[in-house]
């Protein structure tokens, strides 16, 4: 069986080609994908050669962690054929590694890594991988719900969202103008116009750079969350850590349980996924849809629309 894919096969190469899928097994299923949104941290690594020391790296690989399909065969009794679901990658090519691997128009992975969702999400069940990312973030042991967020991207938005549902309520710094749009229940404003400090300051930017200036915003026992994904070193001047004794924990990336509970966070109403996909392309225009992703300040989120690819 082939399918089409995005390929990218070295930094700045990227293309829509056929590949072959290995054969399913007992226990695989078999997903049509619909939708596979493109992530601006982790893939833009890949697609930039800066991507560091990472399982399964190397190339030529087909990217993609953010999908979502339809079960057309199952080897499992416990998800059955028709099934929508959100599909978190597949290392399922016969010429190219799959990290993360579900930027194709079918993949077959473990049945157990697959979970069923509401086929009226349509797109934006896509998204659930990042918004499973921000909930790990917040709901591990030890955690304080965020009172500073730094970035107003979809992650940041997605923070600010499920910290509202937690009873928070952020401040959220975003230097982009154009991107200070579409928060409720939230403030979002210009760093440069805030004096205040913070007891738990979450940086969802990726900026190695900030690390000093978030100190010098954090209260005393403080604790800043490294939730983006950092390509550099990250460090920082010691002595004003020193004085204020500050805390630092790096969020790793989300669980399966996360995804669920996501998920049902979703389905029950309390976590909206509305307003975060800015700009969708055909599969078939993948190297524009992933330059623009990359380069473009106003696309919050791209979806690439797999239908009507085999």
């Amino acid at each position: 069986m082939q399918t089409d894919a995005v390929l990218i096969s070295g930094p700045g190469a990227i293309a829509l080609a056929p590949l072959g899928l290995k054969a399913p097994q007992g226990g695989d299923a078999v997903v049509r994908i619909l939708h596979s949104a493109i992530s601006t941290g982790t893939e833009k690594l890949l697609w930039t050669g800066e991507m560091p020391p990472f399982p399964g790296m190397g190339y030529p690989l087909v990217p993609g962690y953010e999908a979502v399909g339809e079960v057309v065969e199952s080897r499992s009794a416990a998800l059955g054929v028709g099934t929508r679901v959100f599909v978190p990658g597949a290392d399922c090519y016969e010429d190219a590694r799959g990290l993360f691997g579900a930027a194709a128009g079918h993949v077959t992975t473990a049945a157990d890594r697959l979970v069923p969702v509401d086929a009226g999400h349509g797109p934006s069940g896509a998204l659930l991988a990042l918004a499973a990312t921000a909930r790990h973030a917040i709901a591990g042991l030890r955690t304080e719900l965020p009172d500073l967020i730094v970035g107003h991207g979809t992650f940041g938005r997605l923070l600010a969202r499920l910290t509202l549902a937690a009873g928070g309520r952020p401040v959220v710094w975003e230097r982009d103008a154009a991107r200070r749009d579409g928060a409720t229940g939230y403030q979002v404003i210009d760093p440069a116009d805030d004096m205040a400090t913070y007891d738990t300051i979450f940086d969802a930017s990726g900026d190695t750079g900030l690390l000093d200036t978030l100190i010098g915003r954090l209260n005393k026992g403080g604790e800043i969350v490294l939730a983006g994904f950092y390509a550099k070193p990250v460090s920082f001047a010691y002595p004003p850590a020193f004085m204020r004794e500050a805390r630092f924990r790096v969020s790793a990336e989300w669980t399966r349980d996360d995804l669920v509970a996501t998920r049902d966070l979703v389905e029950a109403g309390i976590l909206s996924l509305d307003g975060l996909i800015t700009h969708d392309r055909p599969a078939a225009d993948a190297p524009d849809a992933y330059a623009t992703a990359f380069a473009d300040p106003a696309c919050l989120k791209m979806v690439l629309n797999w239908e009507g690819h085999a």
